[in-house]
């Protein structure tokens, strides 16, 4: 009987010896799910991998020395095809809004969601807010939906402006208190210590906690004498301004955005049950990728449309900046112009140069342009608060509504510090591509 249980097992193996993936015991290997990698995100263009002379391709008339040419190579991701705007950066901090609401209202049950199987046992059977059941918060606010009622809706008083704060008549959000937390795995601190055997993943990762809302005094903070009440009260919220790109965000706030969206689109994918592999991560690209990307695939251009003139060959501006001395309306706009506005480069971005410059992820130091990698090259640090004011500084490209045209060449940068807010600068986002090339 054993004999007859012995020869079973063994013609069972061999049955799965023979008709499996393992071969006859050979190396085959563990493959992740398979998943289209063609797919360009929503927003997004695809920018090619290649090597190109980087730095300045005209005179340096600042003689600041910190763009010389080099021959750099650069992995291909997606960028942004326009400045983030108003109404992209609202959603952000709506749903900041929104995540607080929920919590003082004692996390209403038909907001959230349990972790099932193995994963709820793995974080305890935490609840966690469903976020595709929130939306935009209109239930919440309006008084409106399941368990929405007037016991929820007082609990959210400690979220307006209340007393002395609060204008006659008038019940507003006090956007002080609009902040959003997170943590992230700094892997320029992993990479010095990691093998240290006394240190732990906690040492490496860095948490913050933003205020989000966009600093609308900007646009009376950076002008002295200068009538731009208008703008402090609708640039950010009145839907004229929905399409202009969102200004007076810090340096530190578009990181904050950057995390949030990457949360957001991996909170989509996992209800989607797309595999890990297939999430985006976004951030904010680096002085070279911005370059990179705004020369459009052209060798030593100096402008983003690819000619070494300002205007084109009917003499119209080609992009929102300041083009004479008092004279900002020449080029079709007074302030910033919609995200859209003017050609886009030989990649499909708008407004790589003109209507507001843009933050980037590279630390500003003329000292480390010597010392940068010929492949991918980046230079970054993100400083606590009590460092020194200039290690603060964060590269700016691009010009803006209100620089002169030298400031709009693909080679020139300038800096803010990571805590500043102005009407001048916006930002857009990339995210690295998944493979060598999407054309292969």
């Amino acid at each position: 009987m054993k004999k007859i249980y012995f020869l079973a097992i063994m013609a069972v193996t061999v049955l799965l010896a023979s008709c499996g993936h393992g071969g006859q015991g050979e190396l085959v290997g563990s493959y992740n799910r398979k998943f289209k990698n063609q797919r360009i995100p929503l927003g997004m263009v695809y920018i090619p991998p290649g090597h190109t002379p980087m730095g300045g391709s005209d005179e340096d008339i600042t003689f600041s020395q910190s763009g010389p040419s080099r021959m750099t190579t650069i992995s291909a991701f997606f960028m942004d095809q326009t400045e983030i705007s108003n109404a992209e950066y609202r959603q952000f901090t709506k749903w900041v809004r929104d995540s607080i609401a929920i919590v003082m209202m004692g996390n209403p049950q038909q907001f959230m969601m349990t972790p099932k199987g193995a994963a709820a046992n793995a974080v305890g059977g935490e609840k966690y807010i469903d976020w595709r059941k929130v939306g935009n918060g209109s239930a919440i606010w309006s008084g409106k939906g399941k368990g929405a009622n007037a016991a929820n809706a007082s609990q959210l008083d400690n979220m307006y402006y209340s007393g002395l704060d609060a204008l006659p008549g008038r019940k507003e959000i006090d956007v002080r208190k609009l902040e959003y937390s997170y943590g992230i795995l700094n892997l320029d601190k992993a990479a010095l210590g990691h093998k240290d055997p006394n240190s732990k993943r906690q040492d490496y990762i860095d948490r913050y906690t933003i205020a989000v809302y966009p600093d609308t005094m900007v646009w009376k903070t950076d002008y002295s004498y200068s009538q731009n009440d208008p703008m402090v009260r609708g640039y950010f919220n009145h839907p004229s301004y929905d399409d202009y790109p969102v200004v007076g965000v810090s340096w530190e706030q578009t990181e904050a955005f950057s995390h949030w969206r990457t949360q957001l689109y991996q909170g989509v994918a996992s209800a989607r049950k797309m595999p890990l592999n297939a999430r985006m991560d976004y951030d904010l690209p680096s002085e070279t990728q911005f370059e990179y990307a705004a020369r459009g695939g052209n060798t030593k251009t100096k402008y983003p449309w690819g000619g070494p003139y300002i205007r084109n060959t009917k003499g119209c501006l080609q992009a929102n900046f300041k083009p004479g001395r008092g004279d900002y309306s020449s080029d079709g706009g007074i302030y910033t112009v919609g995200v859209r506005s003017y050609f886009p480069n030989d990649y499909g971005l708008y407004n790589m140069s003109g209507n507001v410059a843009e933050w980037t992820k590279t630390a500003y130091n003329k000292s480390a342009s010597p010392l940068l990698h010929d492949l991918n090259p980046n230079f970054t640090y993100v400083a606590g608060k009590n460092d020194s004011k200039y290690l603060k500084r964060k590269v700016v490209k691009g010009g803006s509504w209100k620089d002169t045209g030298y400031f709009l060449q693909n080679a020139v940068s300038t800096y803010e510090y990571q805590d500043q807010q102005r009407s001048y600068i916006g930002f857009r986002c990339v995210s690295a591509y998944p493979g060598t090339d999407l054309r292969n």
